[in-house]
Parts: structure tokens; C-alpha cells; sequence
């Protein structure tokens, strides 16, 4: 076989005896060609390992392709997804000169109906492609099953489903994630301290990303030689500061000793914000992701160590990968784990999301 070079449309067709018109009736598969020589045409241009020029046909074919993203609106609560869709429309910006349109959609994290409501709007249009944050599971399964069923090509970011068929998952490995924050835990801590894990969420069940943050975070820990003691705390489904300040305090005052607190996602500035107004800054502080609000009180020491596995690449990354498979026709990974960031005061400065 030859080296990966373009290979003149001509010399396919001196080969198979047929007409340019009829290599080019092939190559972009339309009708007018005997099965015959189509095979024929078929099998020298894999010979000739003949690469198409995709963008080009791109170009000259004028046909809009459509991709739809369904994220969470930035809210007062956090600002976090401010990240993927920076991402989303950086990647925006790079292919819209190949035809491509991106169609946003965002829905309200603590509303599941909201999530439903936009992914039906989604299925009304002629959308090609999909990239999805999938936070509420069930709902995303039904989604996801009707993508399928419409044979549209799905890129979750940020948090994956189970058991369901996708395109690519791009985002953090969960469990490993939580594995991580315990490992830096563990040199916060001696021998049978107490640890406290904070989920803050308007839902937990039992596939929760959150969750398998802290089941990876556990399994550190089990048979481990310090013997720590690890108690939690679900914050659910009130999330605002005032609910947040009224169970922590609870918590607290039933154990005074608690070493360190593993807050399982970006609220970690709630927690924060409590242990400063509270003189319990002393109580080392482990979360996510690089926040406004987080990295203030990272710089004072109430938040010891942020991890953060880069959201504005998940989005572009996302894109991108809709892109290539629909456009270039390349292989995707079916599952690309982002890297595990550990930022503290000392390396805020120079991070980039």
C-alpha cells in the first residue's frame, strides 16, 4: 500500500477505466454507478489508500450540520458552568467556517423538568449531533435512548451515564477523583481521626456523581492503617448558604473533633464561607474546581487543596469530538478521562481551566 498521500481522482479513474464523473459519483456516494464498478472503484482507491479532501466537500456541499449542547445555566449558586460553555464556543469559532452550527440549550440543575423540557425542544429540531452534561440520570437515560432511537450521535461531559450507549464520555473519572482527595487527606490526618464528607446537592440517588466521588474517597481509607473515622453528611434539597450553615452546624456540634472536611463538588466555598464565620478555619478543607469564590478562600488557607479537572476543555473537547466523527470520519475514544489538577495558593496563579 502506498504512503498516506492524496491520490489524483484521475488516476483512480485511469485505473478503473471509467470517467472522472464516475470516481466522483463514488466518492461522494450518489447513484449513476453500476454495483460492479462501483466495487471495482472501491477497492483501487483502497489500494491506493485515497484520502478524500473532507473539508473541502465540506465547503462545496453548503449543508448546515447541527450540533445541540444541553448544559446548566450559570446560576447564583455557582459559576461553574461558565467553563464548558466557554469551551463549547471557543470550539464554536473554529469549525463555524465548515458549516457547522451550535445550538445552546441550558436547563436549571435543580430542576428536573426544566432538563426534560429542553431536551424535548432538542428532538424537534434537525439536529445531527449532541453534546450533553447528564446530571439528572434518569432523565438523561430517556433522553439518551430517544438520541438512539434517531440514530443522533451523543458526547457526555463532566459526569457519565451507566449501562448506556454513547458516542464518548469526556470528563473526570469519578471514583478515581475521590480516591485522589483522600490520598491528600491522608496527610492531613493521624491515626483515628475524624473526617467529615459533605454532599451538597437538591438530589442525591444512588448513581450521583457525587456518590462515587465518595465511594472512591472510602475505599482509600478501608483497612487502612490510621483506622480513621469517616462520618457524612448529605445537604439535600435545600442548598443555599442558610441550609447549608444550619446542617453543618448540627453536624459539627455533634462532632467537635472532626480533622478535615471532603466536600464532594464545587460548594466548597459554602463551606468555607462557614468555617470562616464560625472560627473553625482550623479544620483543613478539601473540594472542587477552580471557582471565583473557592479561590478566594484558597488564598486565605480555609480551603487547603481545590481539584479540578479543567470543565472549558470538556467543552471544547466535546465539541471537537462531534466534530471529527460527523466531519472528519475519525475514530473517537469511547471514554477520554480529563487529568486530575491538585491547585493550592501557591499554584492558583498560573492555572488554567
Amino acid at each position: 500500500m502506498k504512503d498516506n498521500v492524496l491520490i489524483g481522482v484521475k488516476e483512480i479513474a485511469r485505473q478503473a477505466n471509467v470517467s472522472i464523473g464516475t470516481v466522483d459519483r463514488v466518492i461522494h456516494d450518489r447513484t449513476g454507478v453500476a454495483e460492479v464498478t462501483r466495487k471495482k472503484i472501491l477497492a483501487i482507491m483502497k489500494e491506493l489508500d485515497y484520502q478524500p479532501n473532507i473539508l473541502a466537500r465540506r465547503l462545496a456541499s453548503k449543508k448546515v450540520l447541527r450540533f445541540a449542547t444541553l448544559i446548566p445555566a450559570v446560576s447564583s449558586e455557582t459559576e461553574f458552568w461558565e467553563a464548558p460553555l466557554k469551551g463549547i464556543q471557543q470550539a464554536e469559532a473554529e469549525i463555524k467556517q465548515f458549516g457547522i452550527v451550535i445550538d445552546k440549550y441550558f436547563y436549571n440543575q435543580n430542576d428536573k423538568q426544566s432538563f426534560v423540557d429542553q431536551s424535548k425542544k432538542i428532538l424537534k429540531t434537525n439536529v445531527d449531533g449532541v453534546l450533553v452534561a447528564p446530571i439528572f440520570i434518569e432523565e438523561s437515560l430517556a433522553f439518551s435512548k430517544l438520541c438512539n432511537l434517531a440514530k443522533i450521535p451523543q458526547v457526555f461531559i463532566n459526569s457519565d451515564i451507566p449501562n448506556e450507549s454513547r458516542l464518548s464520555y469526556i470528563g473526570p473519572d469519578l471514583f478515581q477523583s475521590g480516591h485522589l482527595s483522600a490520598h491528600i487527606v491522608n496527610y492531613l490526618v493521624a491515626k483515628h481521626d475524624k473526617i467529615l464528607i459533605v454532599n451538597i446537592s437538591k438530589e442525591i440517588d444512588s448513581y450521583h456523581h457525587l456518590l462515587r466521588k465518595e465511594k472512591g474517597f472510602i475505599s482509600y481509607f478501608e483497612g487502612h492503617e490510621k483506622e480513621v473515622q469517616i462520618i457524612k453528611t448529605d445537604i439535600t434539597p435545600e442548598t443555599d448558604y442558610a441550609s447549608i450553615s444550619i446542617k453543618l452546624r448540627v453536624v459539627l456540634a455533634e462532632h467537635t473533633d472532626v480533622k478535615v472536611i471532603f466536600v464532594t463538588n464545587s460548594r466548597v466555598f459554602s463551606v468555607a464561607q462557614f468555617l470562616e464565620k464560625n472560627g473553625l478555619s482550623h479544620i483543613r478543607l478539601v473540594g472542587y474546581d477552580f471557582l471565583t469564590e473557592s479561590i478566594a478562600y484558597l488564598k486565605k488557607g480555609i480551603i487547603d487543596f481545590l481539584i479540578c479537572q479543567k470543565p472549558q476543555e470538556q467543552g471544547h473537547k466535546g465539541i471537537m469530538t462531534l466534530y471529527q466523527n460527523l466531519v472528519l470520519n475519525t475514530e473517537i475514544e469511547a471514554t477520554y478521562y480529563m487529568p486530575i489538577d491538585i491547585i493550592t495558593k501557591e499554584n492558583y496563579k498560573s492555572y488554567r481551566n
